[in-house]
């Protein structure tokens, strides 16, 4: 008997224990600027001045990158380090790189810096092709659905 209501015990603590873990993370909060499950890479550690300055994704240096919001942003040159110091806000990419058509939808998802859009001045990041597919065809609609759940999303 001794070892069915210690057996019990130990079930009844594990789910206890699981449960508040489980109650804990959900009332979480996303950090504000999106760096994945490794690291704390902002962008991936894409460089993003270079989507405004190229017109394209460029992969970032350790040897150029600044801490900014929690997050550490890299960059391709010095020149693209000294441009986002002066003005982060200008190159930030909007929702803190986090995906614009999920923020529009009312939730976070991870953003492929693949995936890019600027659009009067500002960047956006979507979660994959497919998502960036949706996101052109009513892009002004989603900005201004996801402007109004910022940052409220991050809970």
């Amino acid at each position: 008997m001794k070892t069915l209501t210690s057996k019990y015990t130990f079930i009844a603590s594990f789910f206890a224990l699981l449960f508040s873990l489980q109650v804990n993370t959900s009332f979480a909060k996303e950090d504000e600027v999106y760096t994945g499950f490794w690291g704390n890479k902002a962008v991936s550690g894409y460089d993003t001045v270079a989507y405004f300055t190229e017109g394209k994704p460029v992969k970032g240096s350790k040897k150029f990158k600044y801490k900014y919001k929690g997050a550490e942003w890299f960059f391709s040159s010095a020149k693209n380090l000294e441009l986002f110091k002066n003005t982060p806000e200008k190159y930030a990419p909007q929702y803190g790189g986090y995906c614009a058509w999920a923020v529009s939808q009312g939730h976070t998802a991870s953003a492929d810096p693949k995936q890019w859009n600027i659009q009067d001045g500002k960047l956006y990041l979507n979660y994959d092709a497919s998502v960036q597919k949706d996101w052109l065809k009513d892009k002004q609609n989603f900005i201004n659905l996801a402007d109004k759940n910022w940052p409220s999303v991050l809970k």
